[in-house]
């Protein structure tokens, strides 16, 4: 079967300060029942059904970003149901969003399909339709739909001073996709990063709604940083422990090598300014400038509530990484030491 050609992931996301600029003169009317908006620039949009039940709308779609097309419905899908998930929410439904080359083998869009039906149905979801349109290259996602309690609503900029920052998958996805198909990068590797994206968020998501979360995101294009911007929200600081974040290989060789993203480089400048870098390292920074896709939840908790659910994740044979902690506000949003 014909190979995808690779350009995207989330690193082919149009840059934060362009979307800013585009825009910040589109007046929206405010429906009371709309809870969360694009305004408040969190990882899906909140309806309230009846004020105690609410539905969780968002949708997702790129380019490839690996050749094989299984593998990329596979990960185009996991990344579109996170936002759900990075709400606290529950995946009901989900619409595939597509393009395609007509004169294409229609078999490669097949297993696109196949590779995202998979992720919903292991969601425990139903795929309920679509719209594809022609186009000269392949894109694809979902537009998704969940259930959540009002009460139960996480949001990704209401942490507390003194919080701990839990992380659930490694960072570097950006430079590892990248590099493979210039030979810069070996298969295992390759893997061991392509399985980190196509696994869902559900099984980290399902063990937090346990907990008391005050704040949650997923790392996506705007990378560790970027989203952390936003989890700060101007109140506070938060301090990254660089000895503790996990790296996916070859991810801080290639950063060393100056084999960066255009994606990072947009996110450098866009929230470079709000960091400060106590320890000089430059391939580090270009790691957690990365854009990550199909990244993992980002939450907030307390110092409690981190010890008891990292004992849960170790139980349950799931990832997690404590990374930095929430402190109050300081000269930067965030610092890297």
């Amino acid at each position: 079967m014909k190979e995808l050609s690779v350009c995207g992931g989330c690193n082919a996301k149009i840059a934060a300060s362009n979307l800013d600029s585009i825009l910040k003169d589109i007046k929206i009317y405010k429906r009371e029942d709309i809870l969360v908006g694009f305004d408040k620039k969190d990882d899906a949009a909140i309806i309230d059904i009846d004020g105690e039940n609410c539905t969780i709308q968002t949708l997702d779609f790129f380019p490839p970003m690996v050749n094989d097309p299984y593998l990329f419905g596979q990960i185009a899908a996991a990344n579109a149901l996170s936002d759900i998930y990075a709400m606290g929410g529950e995946v009901i439904c989900a619409l595939n969003i597509c393009m395609f080359p007509t004169e294409e083998d229609f078999s490669i869009l097949n297993q696109i399909l196949k590779g995202g039906n998979d992720k919903v149905t292991e969601a425990k979801a139903s795929l309920t339709g679509g719209h594809s349109i022609h186009d000269h290259s392949v894109k694809y996602g979902l537009s998704v739909t969940g259930k959540i309690k009002k009460s139960d609503i996480w949001q990704n900029n209401t942490p507390k001073n003194n919080d701990v920052l839990l992380l659930t998958k490694k960072l570097g996805t950006g430079l590892v996709c990248a590099n493979y198909n210039q030979g810069l990068v070996n298969d295992e590797d390759f893997k061991a990063c392509t399985d980190q994206m196509k696994l869902l968020n559900k099984y980290a998501r399902d063990v937090f709604v346990n907990y008391d979360i005050h704040a949650a995101t997923d790392i996506t294009g705007f990378g560790l940083l970027g989203h952390l911007t936003e989890m700060a929200n101007d109140k506070f600081t938060i301090v990254i422990e660089t000895d503790k974040l996990p790296i996916l290989n070859p991810a801080y060789d290639l950063a060393k090598e100056f084999l960066y993203t255009s994606g990072a480089q947009n996110n450098r400048n866009f929230v470079g300014n709000k960091v400060e870098f106590i320890k000089e390292d430059f391939a580090l920074e270009e790691i957690l400038f990365d854009p990550q896709t199909s990244g993992g939840l980002l939450v907030a908790v307390s110092k409690e509530d981190a010890e008891k659910i990292k004992d849960e994740f170790r139980q349950k044979n799931i990832d997690i990484w404590q990374i930095g902690q929430v402190k109050s506000k300081r000269s930067y949003d965030i610092i890297v030491k």
